[in-house]
């Protein structure tokens, strides 16, 4: 595989961070600002990589950049179809083609998202694997660190990775494994040709007896909506709403937490969005 063309790619992702604004991202801007552009720091955020990383890359010091890095960078960007292929063949890789989970936000999802700064929201594709997420939804459920591989893929965090903030039953634990395994399955009949989801498959079923487990015998089961309690490290126990929102012809699946008006639920979420929010989009 070619590597990255000197330069080309890092001055590439300069070009795109400077045209666009925080505010055209969905962020508030923070502190006195030198450019009009988005900060490092906040396309990092945006995109789930770190600030050193951004930088690196931009200063030509990392070569050969990920699929997922390149991926996260031009779902970050906002950029056009024509331009997230450009970036890709930048980077010295082939662009995704038709066979493969869709992984491409449409511009009307981000304008949802920006509409819905107060709320946490992400978006997964059809493999669950999280490709944006606004920062109050990233204050709530906590910063991914950045795992190899399969590291942002929901069905693989909850199967091999740490674990996450939401409280869960033994059975309640139980039937949402079912459930990503069954849609996970849907989801591999639908791209059978798809090459990542099939190593995601195998790693699952090589680290996780539980996975292979349920993926041999066929379960069923569906992702639905819920009620949760996220216990966050600052804000204490929130039970809040899950829904998940389908997005019609881009196999896209959008998570909302909401809370109750009225109730101590909505005054932590409240209280979350305005300490912990700017925190995470300020520089340091």
């Amino acid at each position: 595989m070619a590597s990255v063309e000197s330069g080309s790619f890092g001055a590439a992702v300069r070009r795109w961070r400077d045209r666009l604004s925080p505010e055209s991202a969905g962020l508030t801007p923070a502190g006195q600002r030198r450019a009009a552009g988005l900060r490092r720091e906040e396309l990092a955020l945006l995109a789930g990589i770190s600030a050193d990383y951004v930088t690196r890359l931009e200063q030509g010091r990392a070569d050969h950049p990920s699929h997922q890095v390149v991926e996260a960078l031009a779902r970050a960007l906002r950029l056009s179809a024509a331009e997230r292929e450009h970036l890709f063949r930048l980077a010295g890789l082939v662009p995704p083609g038709p066979d493969t989970v869709p992984t491409v936000i449409p511009p009307s999802v981000h304008r949802l998202l920006d509409r819905l700064a107060g709320t946490p929201v992400a978006v997964f594709d059809a493999a669950w694997t999280l490709l944006l997420a606004n920062p109050l939804y990233t204050a709530l459920m906590g910063e991914r660190p950045q795992w190899p591989g399969h590291g942002r893929n929901g069905v693989w965090w909850t199967f091999v990775g740490p674990g996450s903030r939401v409280r869960q039953s033994p059975r309640e634990r139980r039937a949402m494994e079912t459930a990503l395994v069954s849609d996970l399955r849907t989801t591999a009949a639908r791209y059978p040709d798809d090459p990542r989801l099939h190593a995601l498959i195998a790693e699952l079923c090589a680290d996780s007896a539980r996975f292979a487990g349920l993926w041999d015998s066929g379960a069923v089961g569906r992702h639905r909506a819920a009620r949760k309690t996220i216990d966050h490290p600052q804000a204490g126990p929130l039970t809040l709403d899950c829904d998940i929102l389908g997005v019609a012809g881009a196999d896209l699946r959008v998570m909302v937490y909401t809370a109750e008006p009225g109730t101590p639920d909505a005054d932590r979420l409240d209280l979350l969005a305005r300490s912990a929010v700017p925190a995470l989009t300020s520089a340091p």
